[in-house]
């Protein structure tokens, strides 16, 4: 039981979302020295959505904040390595490029001028891909794992970059369940709320079996279904749907074959009024057609991936989509992460990715005492969501910017679904190269969709300006030399350094 003077911060719904708020409202409110009490309240009885679920590398750097051992993580999950993207036939049919996520600007000396991606900027003048000085790039290539094997046995990092992981989210939700020390758990359905008829507040939750769970600050991570944030607080629904590219997805499992190498990568794979995705884990591969039904029914999209793969499949579900965002993330004392929060395409991982850094806000910025919150404070970071969202969504809207128009999707995406954001921000890039300053900072500088992962995919698409780059570079005396001379450095020694590095699936397997 809480003491009488402690706070309670309930959180509905486990999963990813739910425990990564749990630990890290927890972890804030310790380092406040704040007494209160963090509960989760999941229902065994309902069932985890998706098939497999990409990170960004700011997932790693949360498994390091907290002190859990990457390698125990990846045995208790079943998770996979991820270095970064192969987006296959995007720009045209049998074009194919990674995005590494990787950045090389990291380990050589910043442009004398100001904090740029001077190799890349390099690298498009030279006529080179942007992906050259990458070390993921070799790797993804060669299905690589971001480890060699030292002499003694033991494992050492091929470079000094985080990677990502691929996992099954129902394991990683029990994980971070299990590593959560202090945390409340209450196997419970949440069916309605007592709210304060003055202030509009939730008070308590109610539950199938007739619990009563009172609380001061309330988290929704409850999905699709948003049991809190909109039912209960009357959040309102921003939907990007009207000339989104697609509007339904099938997600199904393929089990690997053995022996068969796993690829460090999410597939990212075009097609006819669509594309797929490819999430591998240690055993199998979790796929998702994500296509519209305006070009395309079920049954249909079903016949085309079998068609591709060249089997069978049984869909797990066919489910209607509809990307957007709340309006406010935050309304009262109840605050929504995940998808209860927004939903966009898993073209970019940008969900769990979204979801880290929208805690780190909340809990370096805003966490504080219930009764002493701001209405200010709310809307600074209902500002702050919106804004993440919304570049999440003209960075994923940008990548549909392709030469294909052999479909009428394809067809009808050039017509109709490139947003004026897009355009305009395309526009600029052919008369000045993507530069830190076109993008505005998040709060505390947190990881977002800047140049550097711009740069892979515009280069991919062929969407960056030759001339533009060659003019930066000889407008800035010596550049040109020291971008190519670490540029050939790097390139030189992660072309060497690949090679040493452990299979994906062999060193999943000897662990």
């Amino acid at each position: 039981m809480s003491e009488p003077s402690q706070k309670r911060f309930v959180i509905v719904g486990g999963g990813t979302a739910g425990w990564l708020a749990a630990m890290l409202i927890q972890d804030a409110l310790k380092r406040q020295n704040f007494k209160a009490r963090v509960t989760v309240v999941e229902s065994s009885k309902i069932p985890t959505v998706g098939v497999g679920e990409g990170t960004t590398a700011v997932f790693r750097q949360m498994l390091k904040h907290f002190g859990f051992d990457e390698f125990e993580f990846l045995r208790e999950t079943d998770a996979a390595f991820k270095l970064g993207i192969r987006h296959k036939e995007w720009r045209r049919k049998g074009h194919n490029y990674y995005g590494p996520i990787d950045d090389p600007h990291l380990v050589v000396e910043p442009s004398i001028e100001r904090p740029q991606s001077y190799l890349d900027i390099f690298a498009v003048a030279a006529g080179r891909p942007v992906t050259q000085a990458h070390l993921f790039e070799y790797l993804l290539e060669q299905k690589k794992s971001p480890y060699a094997r030292k002499a003694d046995g033991s494992f050492i990092p091929v470079g000094p970059y985080h990677h990502a992981f691929h996992f099954d989210q129902s394991l990683v939700g029990k994980y971070f369940a299990k590593k959560s020390k202090g945390v409340e758990i209450l196997d419970a359905q949440v069916i309605g709320a007592q709210k304060n008829s003055q202030t509009g507040n939730i008070e308590a939750l109610l539950t199938d079996d007739g619990q009563s769970i009172e609380g001061d600050f309330f988290v929704d991570c409850t999905g699709f279904r948003r049991s809190l944030i909109a039912k209960e607080m009357g959040a309102k629904w921003i939907s990007y749907a009207h000339n989104w590219p697609i509007n339904r997805a099938m997600p199904f499992w393929v089990d690997l074959k053995e022996g068969e190498e796993v690829g460090p990568y999410t597939l990212a794979w075009a097609r006819n009024a669509g594309w797929m995705w490819g999430i591998p884990t240690q055993k199998r591969i979790g796929y998702g057609y994500v296509y519209s039904d305006q070009f395309l029914s079920p049954d249909a999209a079903q016949a085309e991936i079998e068609a591709a793969l060249g089997h069978k499949i049984e869909p797990r579900n066919d489910i209607k989509l509809d990307v957007g965002r709340l309006e406010n993330a935050w309304v009262g004392n109840c605050i929504a992460f995940g998808l209860s929060s927004s939903f966009l395409e898993p073209l970019e991982s940008t969900s769990i990715h979204g979801t880290i850094v929208q805690l780190m806000v909340f809990t370096n910025f805003h966490l504080k005492n219930p009764t002493e919150i701001s209405d200010e404070s709310r809307t600074t970071y209902n500002a702050f969501v919106a804004r993440q969202v919304d570049e999440f969504r003209n960075f994923i809207n940008m990548h549909y910017v392709t030469e294909r128009d052999d479909t009428p999707f394809w067809r009808h995406v050039a017509k109709n679904c490139i947003r004026p954001e897009t355009k305009e921000r395309l526009a600029l890039w052919q008369t000045k190269m993507p530069d830190y300053e076109d993008f505005v900072p998040l709060p505390g500088r947190f990881a977002h969709v800047e140049q550097t992962l711009h740069y892979p995919v515009l280069d991919g698409l062929g969407l960056l300006n030759q001339k533009v780059a060659r003019d930066y570079m000889e407008a800035r005396p010596g550049l040109t030399e020291k971008a190519r001379a670490a540029a050939d450095s790097l390139t030189a020694e992660y072309r060497a350094a690949a090679p040493h590095a452990l299979g994906h699936r062999e060193f999943l397997q000897s662990l």
